[in-house]
């Protein structure tokens, strides 16, 4: 009977290694190095490499431009996904309805998605320009001076939350479709019967039975939004004055403008870190999620 399991064993260890080897190269082993290089003083092109231990994270800890990034990558995550899954789940809405074009209106609303994203940054700053761009030619219609977009600190995180909200929200729209279609409709005849108005048909009967769609969006769209950078380097390269630099845009000026490797290692540590903390939350959320729908 042991030599029994340790066959099975073993051979569900052969036909899982052709998996395991591309695993253990591209991500078990370049994680490793990081969290070495972390404990490292390191320039890039120095072939020595330095032991501080500690020393690069308690720099970061001490260092006022990791907890401005900090703050701007949760006012980023938090600005973008949020109206991406209102604006999604809206546009859903309108489209369950039988409208004349409804194909259409999905594909226009859903090619933002499959455009690169450099691509509709270096639109979108066309658009931000502030003598002849289009964003502030619609404010001069209306009355309001232009604004300089992508120049004003105040300002220049809203345009590209508003560049990430537009690429995004078509994508959460084709998901937020399917679930309401499959929302079962003799629920929402039944609320009918019982009195119920559309409104309240949405929120007790439609909303509970979608959330697990809405979990996921929320989860997929919080990490995209800690990984952003495409938009962020077209637009405003962090600035000005660090009013847009993320955690990753910041790993990405202390690695590459400053050849601080030991530095920017810390910092994709504490990205890692996040992601491992938010998908643990995620994963306790979501059973919950699904054992009360």
């Amino acid at each position: 009977m042991r030599r029994s399991t340790i066959a099975e064993e073993g051979k569900a260890l052969l036909f899982t290694m052709p998996a395991m080897i591309p695993l253990a190269l591209f991500w078990f082993f370049p994680l490793g190095y990081v969290i070495y290089l972390s404990f490292m003083e390191w320039d890039f092109m120095s072939p020595d490499k330095l032991f501080v231990g500690f020393q690069n994270y308690r720099y970061l800890f001490e260092d006022p431009a990791f907890y401005q990034s900090l703050r701007v990558s949760l006012l980023f995550c938090l600005g973008s996904v949020v109206p991406i899954l209102a604006i999604g789940l809206a546009l859903a809405l309108l489209l369950t309805k039988n409208l004349r074009g409804g194909a259409i209106y999905r594909t226009l609303i859903f090619s933002p998605w499959v455009t690169p994203t450099v691509a509709v940054s270096i639109v979108w700053s066309w658009i931000y320009e502030p003598e002849v761009g289009l964003a502030n030619s619609v404010l001069r219609v209306f009355g309001i001076d232009g604004l300089r977009w992508l120049e004003d600190p105040n300002w220049a995180l809203v345009g590209v939350l508003l560049v990430t909200i537009w690429k995004s929200a078509g994508w959460s729209m084709i998901f937020y479709l399917v679930a309401i279609r499959n929302v079962p409709t003799d629920l929402i005849e039944a609320a009918g019967l019982d009195g119920a108005g559309t409104w309240r048909k949405f929120v007790h009967v439609t909303l509970p039975l979608i959330s697990p769609t809405t979990f996921f969006l929320f989860i997929v769209q919080a990490v995209q939004a800690i990984q952003a950078y495409d938009q962020i380097n077209v637009l405003t390269q962090g600035g000005p004055s660090g009013s847009t630099r993320t955690l990753l845009y910041l790993y990405y000026q202390s690695a590459f403008d400053s050849f601080q490797i030991g530095q920017a290692s810390a910092v994709a540590i504490i990205l890692i870190v996040g992601c491992v903390l938010l998908s643990v939350v995620s994963a306790f959320v979501g059973r919950k999620i699904v054992h009360y729908s």
